[in-house]
């Protein structure tokens, strides 16, 4: 006969049949990544023998096959009372005497080697469990902190019952697993006292996208079933995994969450879930290096099994250290095809009712329906959106019947989000004010088409869907690249065909993630206006130095897209603001002039060294610092808008210089844009100070004819195909072209007029910068011009 038990030195990946998916990857864990610095706690598996050999003592083979003969298959009407007679033969169980021996044996082993009476988490994995495709995210159940051989040797048989949890019968099901035999190995691993520090799970991909390079890392204070359940939000740091081989500073963002609960073991056997406390809540629950740490660990782990990889940790409260506690196959993206791609787009607008994390991309609209827990499964019809605080594997046949679900509470690791990817559902988790603010019945649309945060609107709106499928398709010499604003919609875009981002706007970060002027910051003290003066005290919670609130968000923005298409160009445009918009941010009207005509005012390169500016363009330069030369993103050029005269250019270059930025020093580029008659005029000038061009079709068009691009009234007369603005943007790509200079045109003309396409590829231009939408048609229409050239 096989062995009852096998220990994690014995145990290895090949193993599934006998350990199931769980224990083989500790196992293999255990043997070959622990010896590499990996902390994976030592533990043994109860092998599926001795499952077989219980249910063979115990006649439970037939009594078991013939409840599952009376499950309903089509409505699982019986599914609970099924479950519920199954569970009960298996508790009602004798455990041999054989295998009661050697768990003792192999629990005092334990102990003899840790030199106390150590505290064990007893895990059931399935035979069939964490393969590609099916993730059984807590079919079956896992029991933490237990401790003495009785303990031990009745919570083996619990695990046994968990086999036949209602929502594990109807998952393989689904699966089409009903139709194997299914066994159930138990593993007893030392316990990591997360209770008492904190414990998370990583995702060695971005789990929305698919996106390669990044390592998604979450944790909440105390145990981690809080994530799983979506009972808080946790913390989210995303690593970079290029920065962190060079040993630069991987994170490229950090997120806290509310973690509102911590889960603590309780002295009466269990666990309890107590309030945070409001300290507690703000502070992140790993320092950078600890994040660092396990990111490295995640890496190693996905380079072992070749695969990407959804890991749990926990950190011990008593040692202080990290350890790895389960690994499995990420299941959603090992499998997609990145070729093909969704693209949605909403029709119409509605009223921002409430939003969260997103999970799963697309826009879909339905009625509402609240429900309290899963025991009013039936009052939910196909097709509605489900609303509930958490979820847990229970809901997993309701959600099924769903169009899409929102949780008020939990992160992008929660059940809720695992179990939604998996069924290629849409959801929105940790939408904290969902319950309050939508009712039975409301027709809502949920938007999870335009980045990281879903959206929820009023009504029923209209949306369409392009579909995209990239194999084979023909890519034009010209590079064609992105304009970009928003780094939540990067990871997604970086699949799309491209040769990286030719203009990525500042502006928008600056008004969505930090609405400060930075001048406001600099000058906080001296701020007149309180209303604005107390709002940014809120926005810059945490930050010591509001200072370094811009620095941190703005740097976090630039290094999310230069991540997202590295190794590729990523110009970042400086600020490019009028002093209307400017003086619209908070603080910013004590900051600004009244302008007559802001258009062709005080804009651009005029403002980087001039006093009412200079400290705020230092902020940008610092945060393009901290991207290129911290986090190594060195494929982050910038460029400088209005720049009216090379004299003008000659001194942003200096001032940029005194704050550390010195243009070809670790191969920085600094582009200008090509905007304004005189920097075509004075092109020649220009070559000499800049490293290339951009050329800004919408202001070189309003500038050489005269006409204002807001204008309604002369709308007839804005166009970048007269003769004028041709000649202007011939004239400057050839003599870019000649004096060796890269140059680019960012616009929507090209998109829109094959002939515009045409026209700049014979001019020569070396690169044509699409809005995201207009990408694809952009790049059809520059395969078209160069097949005719």
């Amino acid at each position: 006969m096989d062995a009852l038990i096998l220990t994690f030195d014995q145990i290895g990946i090949e193993d599934v049949p006998k350990v199931g998916g769980k224990n083989a990857s500790l196992g293999e864990m255990f043997q070959k990544l622990n010896p590499l610095g990996v902390h994976i706690p030592n533990g043994f598996a109860i092998t599926a023998t001795a499952y077989r050999l219980f249910i063979e003592e115990n006649n439970l083979k037939e009594k078991i096959q013939d409840q599952l003969a009376r499950l309903d298959k089509d409505n699982f009407s019986n599914l609970k009372q099924v479950s519920d007679a199954i569970k009960s033969l298996i508790l009602k169980g004798k455990i041999p005497d054989s295998l009661v021996k050697e768990i003792e044996k192999h629990y005092e082993k334990l102990c003899k080697v840790e030199k106390r009476t150590v505290d064990v988490a007893v895990r059931s994995s399935a035979t069939a469990e964490d393969l590609p495709g099916a993730s059984f995210a807590g079919l079956h159940e896992s029991f933490l902190n237990i401790s003495g051989n009785e303990a031990l040797v009745k919570t083996v048989r619990s695990c046994f019952a968990s086999l036949y949890n209602a929502r594990a019968i109807k998952y393989r099901h689904d699966k089409g697993f009903d139709k194997f035999e299914i066994a159930l190995s138990v593993g007893v691993q030392l316990m990591v006292r997360a209770d008492l520090a904190s414990s998370g799970v990583i995702f060695s991909i971005d789990p929305e996208s698919g996106f390669p390079n990044a390592v998604l890392i979450t944790g909440c204070w105390g145990l981690g079933e809080n994530i799983v359940q979506g009972a808080v939000i946790p913390d989210e740091f995303l690593v970079f995994k290029p920065s962190l081989e060079k040993g630069k500073k991987s994170i490229i963002s950090e997120k806290a969450g509310s973690k509102t609960k911590t889960m603590i073991y309780s002295k009466s056997g269990g666990t309890v879930n107590l309030n945070t406390p409001i300290e507690k809540q703000k502070l992140l629950v790993l320092s950078d290096e600890e994040v660092e740490l396990l990111a490295k660990w995640a890496v190693q782990i996905e380079k072992h099994y070749g695969l990407p990889m959804d890991i749990e940790w926990a950190k011990d409260g008593h040692s202080g250290k990290l350890f790895i506690v389960q690994a499995r196959p990420e299941t959603v993206h090992t499998e997609k095809d990145h070729f093909k791609l969704k693209e949605y787009s909403l029709m119409e607008k509605g009223d921002l009712l409430t939003s969260g994390y997103a999970v799963g991309n697309g826009i879909t609209s339905g009625k509402v329906k609240v429900l309290h827990s899963a025991e009013e499964a039936d009052l939910l019809k196909e097709g509605e959106i489900l609303l509930t605080e958490i979820t847990n594997p229970d809901w997993d046949p309701i959600m099924e019947k769903a169009a899409a679900i929102i949780t008020s509470k939990g992160g992008r690791t929660s059940h809720a989000a695992i179990v939604a990817r998996e069924m290629g559902a849409l959801a929105i988790v940790g939408a904290e004010d969902a319950l309050e603010v939508l009712k039975n019945g409301n027709e809502i649309t949920i938007d999870n088409a335009s980045g990281k945060i879903g959206k929820v609107y009023s009504g029923q709106l209209k949306w369409k869907i392009n579909e995209h499928n990239f194999k084979g398709m023909k890519l034009p010499k010209t590079a064609p690249m992105f304009i970009l604003a928003d780094p939540e919609k990067a990871f997604d875009l970086s699949f799309f065909p491209n040769q990286g981002v030719g203009l990525m706007r500042m502006e928008f970060v600056v008004t969505k993630n930090i609405q400060i002027h930075p001048m406001a910051l600099v000058h906080f003290d001296q701020l007149e206006d309180h209303e604005a003066k107390e709002h940014i005290e809120l926005l810059c919670e945490g930050y010591s130095d509001k200072k370094e609130y811009f620095v941190d968000k703005l740097s976090q923005a630039v290094g999310t897209i230069a991540a997202a298409f590295y190794p590729k160009d990523v110009i970042l445009r400086m600020s490019d603001f009028k002093s209307n918009e400017y003086a619209n941010l908070l603080g910013g009207k004590q900051f600004e002039l009244s302008e007559e005509n802001p258009m062709i005012g005080f804009r651009g390169a005029s403002r980087y060294d001039h006093e009412n500016y200079r400290e705020g363009f230092q902020l940008e330069c610092e945060a393009v610092k901290r991207v290129r030369n911290n986090m190594g993103l060195d494929n982050l050029k910038v460029m400088i808008p209005f720049c009216r005269t090379p004299e003008e250019g000659k001194k942003v270059l200096k001032i940029m210089e005194t704050y550390g930025l010195k243009r070809g020093k670790k191969g920085l580029e600094v582009y200008v844009m090509a905007e304004i008659p005189s920097n075509v005029i004075l092109a020649k000038e220009f070559a000499k100070v800049f490293d290339g061009f951009s050329i800004g079709s919408n202001d070189l068009t309003q500038l050489t004819l005269g006409v204002d691009r807001d204008s309604e009234i002369l709308s007839e007369l804005f166009d970048e195909n007269n003769p004028a603005v041709r000649w202007m943007i011939s004239e400057v790509i050839k003599v870019a072209r000649k004096n060796g200079k890269k140059i680019g045109l960012c616009g929507q003309a090209p998109s829109d007029k094959p002939e515009f396409a045409k026209f700049l590829i014979d001019a020569g231009i070396d690169s044509i910068s699409f809005n995201p939408d207009a990408l694809l048609r952009g790049i059809k229409n520059m395969v078209k011009a160069e097949k005719k050239k």
